[in-house]
């Protein structure tokens, strides 16, 4: 492959001229492996293919580097977005450096860039290009930018415009930021961002009040009209999107599900965090029913060796593991059949290509694992993007590297490559667009069998009728095409081109309301939305008229879609009408769309909400509702009445949805005024043959400031004969109601040992002067994970917290049985001579060496002169004691940190940043919030679900529920929540165990007597 321009006497003049596109100096690599990639050529020629496959190599270094992300434009020059910025921990963004696009042609057809330009250096954090409209489209977070290029001379008109902003950049996991820019056939620019990203999106100047808040997820913009929305929210960092023949979306994922279907107005399943929209409660899961790691076995166990790159054993069968980058969905047309509409995605850490197969189920669609399709042999393939190519081939860019997301050695910025993935014995393709293609070939572009060709001419289409250059003889000829087309994709090829042409009228979509084909229909449904920023009434009735008769759950699924974009009270006859299809009730997506659509009229419109969910056939929004009610009581007191008096003559399982909504939303209430129609309800629920209604009338009864039922409660928590189980939860119900004489009943019950945890617990929580001495008798003989909960709640207020550290002092219970969060909470009681007796017996709360590095590289050269003396088993005992009750590992850990199981701990390097220092890289969601409570607590934790009646604090002692009246001031602060200098109080042996621990990849066996 040859670049004339920049190679030899070429580039010497350019960079002697400092003409534009002329090479920049190169920045050094900072990756530390003493191993090198193969060869591009090596690395195309061992791939490992179905027969009739072959890899070859379009550019490697040093004519591409680092390429992040690729598209390709009419004229079937490919277009690479190279990104030098990003770094590693600290560093994260290198903005002292340049990010560029270049323009790579075949001009020869054999598969290989013969001639290569830049178009646009001097970016920063630059994570996608596309192109299309008089110009080029680029992500660089926190802004898109669009660069002018009218008379596509590649040279840009003038500086890049800022279209949106607000993708913000993050100081915690930096390689969620917002990437993936895809013209959608529905005629938007899609994009991804990822769940460690603020993101505030706007266009410049819009207040806080007209910007989307993402917090992770796929979003879109409309270049006409200027809109930006949110099309899903959640998941974890998506990195790649496509649409399947019928134009639906789905993207790629990492961690807790890899695929997923796009729907728009959806909310998925998080990784951590909190939903930007309240009362969400059930987002959809993952829409494969496969995973490509062992979810047992954690992250790690599935990723290629850090050394040689020999994949993990086991992880084959599965698919790799659980990072994943591109999505493409073939369709060339000239691969052979079985892979035509199979889903493509590049596995990271498996080094392979896994394969998806789309099967309808319900209102959507299923991923099925196809057996893998191609693996790469070099240790050094990063992959970053996967594109159809106007050839029919696959285009894959390879970031080239042995670092990813967690293993922070560096970046190798050196190198980068471009592969071509072709069969070997397919027939021709049509060529790419001319410079000046005609119209007649635009339209007929749309009848070919090259999807490629087909979305290229929608763009040029596009950028005809933007221009004014599109006749209405082009519009009426798509239109006869979609009147008389017999075929379902023939139909909606055309409705798209008619989209890009500006031809898709709201009376033709009223019309395709009624069309045969169910995605057709469904097509007609989300462009009216597209197309009426507010649906009038004409929409709405024949909205209302489908969700009673359409039988296709695909189109009842785009008519909730589409509720979001419809005032509150016009809603309501749609989902009344959509609450009423049973056939829906166990449907994966359609019960959690309705639901976040009936959500905001609850309060807007409640007694509405209240009619349609307590006649839903879909039980879910029966008890979404009943809790969303539940958690603002007495507000909605009228509505919850009605509601109980709906379901008392219903069948069990509807009494349930509202029982145990009512227990989750009043979650921390002592006592609340009852619902005028309860106690007729509550006698009705006392005789019900279903033990788990009658338990529940019970436990809310207490709530409700029932005597009756505190009493039930009471003599089942006395009751020595008792399931221990059964007496811990009613003692449990009892604390949470807090009835008068509860601290006697307490200290009586604390004397037996089945019930200590849960009476030492309530004695704080009280504040009872006794507490502090049972705590000092009872803490030594209780069992570790019950004795770390007591000590975390102990640590709350200063009587208590005296106690815990004078059983240290008396060598009661081990210095190692307070961990250091819990330590630092007790100094943040501000209590100096409790702060000194704490120095004094356990140690000080320290803080990281000011020079992260030098305190990292002090550490890396002790522990790495172990040579082989650690002792695990030591190390996870020392898990137990000091990490365990925020961390959990291999299952075994409590929830108030991040799981360490799928982290970057085999790095040495990225353990210690997180240890030494762990308030210099922490996520938004994991910053450590103080509570001050009115009755004397001072409490540290993660704040998790806050509504207007109650927060939910994840504490060291476990989650804990707080009404909004028990709350004197909350504090978030920028720190995390595990303290700094953990390892500064250990001894060295100890280090050594723990960190040798931490790095082994598989669970550790104790000794029998443990």
């Amino acid at each position: 492959m040859v670049f004339p321009i920049f190679r030899g006497f070429g580039a010497m003049l350019f960079a002697c001229l400092g003409l534009k596109g002329a090479e920049p100096s190169f920045p050094a690599d900072t990756e530390r492996s003493t191993t090198r990639p193969l060869t591009p050529s090596e690395a195309a020629a061992g791939w490992r293919l179905p027969p009739g496959f072959s890899v070859s190599v379009v550019a490697a270094e040093p004519d591409v580097r680092q390429p992040i992300a690729l598209t390709f434009d009419p004229r079937g020059r490919l277009w690479v977005a190279e990104n030098f910025t990003y770094a590693e921990p600290p560093v994260l963004f290198a903005t002292n450096l340049d990010d560029r696009v270049l323009i790579l042609e075949d001009d020869d057809g054999d598969g290989r860039a013969e001639s290569r330009k830049v178009f646009l250096d001097g970016l920063k954090l630059l994570t996608s290009v596309e192109t299309g409209l008089g110009g080029v489209w680029l992500l660089c977070p926190p802004r898109l930018l669009f660069v002018p290029d009218r008379n596509g001379d590649d040279i840009p008109d003038g500086p890049p415009e800022t279209i949106l902003d607000g993708f913000d950049t993050t100081t915690g996991s930096h390689h969620t930021l917002a990437n993936g820019l895809r013209w959608g056939p529905d005629g938007w620019l899609w994009g991804r961002v990822g769940i460690s990203s603020p993101t505030r999106v706007g266009r410049p100047g819009d207040p806080e009040s007209a910007r989307i808040n993402m917090g992770g997820g796929i979003w879109r913009y409309h270049p006409k009209t200027r809109r930006v929305e949110s099309v899903a929210h959640g998941t974890t960092n998506p990195w790649g999107n496509d649409w399947n023949p019928e134009g639906e979306p789905f993207f790629i994922n990492t961690v807790i599900g890899h695929l997923w279907h796009a729907i728009p107005g959806a909310h998925y399943r998080r990784m951590y965090g909190e939903d930007p929209t309240p009362y969400v409660y059930s987002p959809i899961e993952q829409h494969a029913d496969h995973f490509h790691f062992d979810t047992g076995a954690g992250w790690t166990r599935s990723r290629a060796g850090q050394q040689d790159g020999s994949v993990a054993s086991g992880s084959d069968s599965l698919g790799g593991g659980h990072a994943h980058t591109g999505l493409m969905i073939y369709q060339g047309g000239n691969w052979p059949p079985e892979y035509e509409g199979a889903l493509f995605t590049l596995n990271l850490h498996g080094r392979r290509i896994n394969r998806e197969r789309l099967e309808r189920k319900g209102s959507g669609f299923v991923g099925r694992h196809s057996p893998d399709f191609g693996f790469s042999p070099d240790p050094w393939f990063r992959p970053t993007d996967i594109i159809q190519g106007p050839d029919g081939a696959a285009y894959i860019s390879d970031w080239s590297d042995t670092g990813e997301c967690h293993e922070h050695d560096g970046v190798h910025r050196s190198s980068g490559r471009i592969y071509r993935l072709a069969y070997t014995n397919a027939p021709g393709a049509l060529a790419a667009f001319g410079t000046s293609p005609t119209l007649e070939e635009l339209i007929e572009s749309q009848s070919g069998k090259s999807e490629w060709r087909r979305r290229m001419g929608r763009i040029l289409l596009r950028d005809r009728a933007a221009a004014g250059n599109l006749g209405e003889p082009a519009i009426s000829t798509l239109q006869e095409r979609l009147a008389s087309d017999p075929s379902r994709l023939g139909r909606l090829r055309a409705l798209w081109a008619l989209v890009a042409s500006d031809g898709a009228s709201p009376e033709l979509l009223r019309r395709l309301l009624r069309d045969p084909d169910e995605h057709v229909r469904s097509w007609a449904v989300r462009l009216l939305a597209d197309e009426l920023p507010e649906p009038g009434a004409p929409t709405v009735g024949e909205l209302t008229v489908l969700s009673r008769t359409d039988r296709s759950a695909l189109v009842r699924l785009y008519i909730a879609s589409t509720l979001g974009r419809i005032r509150h009270e016009q809603r309501v006859p749609i989902l009344a009408a959509l609450s009423l299809r049973q056939e829906d009730d166990a449907d994966a997506n359609l019960g959690r769309m309705l639901w976040f659509a009936l959500e905001p009229l609850v309060n807007t419109h409640p007694n509405e909400a209240l009619g349609i969910a307590a006649d839903s056939r879909i039980h879910l929004l029966r008890h979404n509702l009943a809790r969303r009610m539940a958690e603002e009581l007495p507000r909605f007191h009228l509505q919850l009445g009605e509601l109980l008096k709906k379901v008392t003559d219903r069948p069990s399982t509807e009494q349930l949805d509202v029982l145990e909504a009512l227990a989750t939303g009043l979650r921390g209430a002592r006592k609340v005024a009852a619902p005028g129609t309860w106690s007729a309800a509550s006698k009705r629920f006392a005789t019900s043959q279903d033990p788990r209604v009658r338990a529940l009338a019970v436990e809310l009864g207490s709530v409700f400031g029932d005597g009756r039922a505190i009493d039930s409660l009471k003599a089942t928590a006395r009751d020595k004969q008792a399931d221990p189980t059964a007496r811990r939860s009613a003692l449990s119900a009892i604390v949470e109601a807090r009835p008068e004489g509860l601290g006697e009943l307490l200290k009586e019950l604390a004397e037996e040992r089945d019930l200590w945890t849960e009476s030492l617990l309530g004695l704080i929580g009280i504040g009872d002067s006794a507490a502090p001495a049972l705590i000092g008798g009872k803490l030594r003989w209780m069992q570790p994970p019950d004795r770390a909960r007591v000590i975390a709640a102990a640590a709350s207020r200063v009587a208590t917290a005296k106690a815990v550290v004078e059983a240290v002092a008396d060598r009661r219970i081990a210095a190692a049985d307070i961990s250091p969060a819990v330590a630092r909470q007790i100094v943040g009681l501000g209590d100096e001579s409790l702060s000194r007796r704490l120095g004094e017996t356990w140690g000080t709360v320290g803080a990281a060496d000011p020079d992260l590095r030098q305190s990292i590289e002090r550490l890396r050269m002790e522990l790495s002169a172990a040579n082989g003396k650690e002792d695990l088993v030591a190390g996870r005992r020392l898990f137990q004691r000091i990490c365990a009750s925020c961390h959990k590992l291999y299952g075994e850990g409590g929830e108030l940190g991040p799981d360490l199981t799928g982290s970057g701990r085999s790095d040495l390097g990225y353990l210690l940043e997180n240890v030494v220092a762990p308030s210099s890289v922490v996520a938004a969601d994991y910053r450590m919030t103080v509570v001050e409570t009115k009755d004397g607590r001072t409490l540290n934790g993660l704040l998790r679900s806050p509504n207007p009646g109650a927060i939910t604090l994840l504490t060291a002692a476990g989650p804990l529920t707080l009404t909004r009246e028990d709350v004197g001031r909350i504090e978030t602060q920028s720190s995390s929540m595990m303290p700094e200098g953990l390892l500064d109080g250990m001894t060295a042996a100890e280090r050594r165990d723990l960190v040798a621990y931490l790095r082994h990849p598989t669970q550790v066996a104790l000794p029998a007597k443990d």
